[in-house]
């Protein structure tokens, strides 16, 4: 029973049902007090409810029942900064927010990553800037910190556009130490950019392939064709 309302709570989430979510991990954290797995989903439902102090109470209850719980480590370190609000607080976006639109979207591996103890605090979803420079793009969190930039060629393109009024949306796909992944998506076209994709789909190339069969029967044919000639 417990299995099942956990994955109920876990689908809550990722539908962004946050209230849903909490009620449900509520009613496992009274079956069960001590479990944290059950306690972080219900501190990061507290989170996105805006109720910061709720959220880091949540997370310090995971601390003292396990004090090596990597999850509640982390988020508390990056939810200390956030101000108690009374509207919802979206630090994280939902699966939806990675759906392709052909020219519109893309992934990209940053290059000349930073510091590692800023990469090690992203998590997947996370909303992180995008910050045009003379020369290139660079990516940071949304305290500044320099996590990577965009490789050159695409720096150059993405930083034309945003010269001519486009916008667009960085979400971090995935962060590993030695390699981070941004999700861009374009959330804003000007009038001088109607026509022109954002990111052109890459055309496939199709190589022609001719079996060695094929050729060995052309060559008969062929000597055939001179013998009778």
């Amino acid at each position: 029973m417990d299995q099942s309302l956990a994955r109920e709570a876990i689908f809550a989430a990722l539908s962004g049902e946050w209230k849903k979510a909490l009620v449900i991990n509520l009613a496992l954290i009274r079956k069960n007090p001590k479990d944290t797995d059950a306690l972080n989903r219900a501190a990061r439902a507290y989170l996105e409810l805006g109720k910061v102090k709720k959220a880091l109470q949540t997370c310090q209850r995971v601390l003292e029942i396990d004090p090596c719980n990597s999850i509640a480590i982390k988020c508390s370190e990056k939810w200390r900064i956030l101000k108690p609000t009374n509207s919802p607080i979206s630090t994280n976006n939902s699966k939806q927010s990675f759906l392709e639109e052909p020219g519109k979207t893309k992934i990209v591996s940053l290059i000349n990553l930073g510091d590692k103890e800023t990469i090690v605090k992203l998590d997947a979803g996370d909303v992180v800037k995008i910050v045009p420079r003379p020369h290139r793009v660079c990516i940071t969190n949304t305290e500044g910190k320099y996590i990577g930039r965009i490789p050159d060629d695409l720096s150059a393109r993405l930083k034309k556009l945003i010269e001519q009024g486009n916008e667009y949306l960085a979400l971090v796909k995935s962060a590993k130490k030695n390699e981070v992944k941004i999700f861009l998506k374009e959330v804003k076209k000007s009038k001088n950019t109607q026509y022109i994709q954002s990111f052109p789909v890459e055309k496939v190339e199709y190589v022609a392939f001719t079996s060695s069969q094929t050729v060995y029967s052309q060559q008969i044919d062929s000597d055939a064709l001179e013998e009778e000639e």
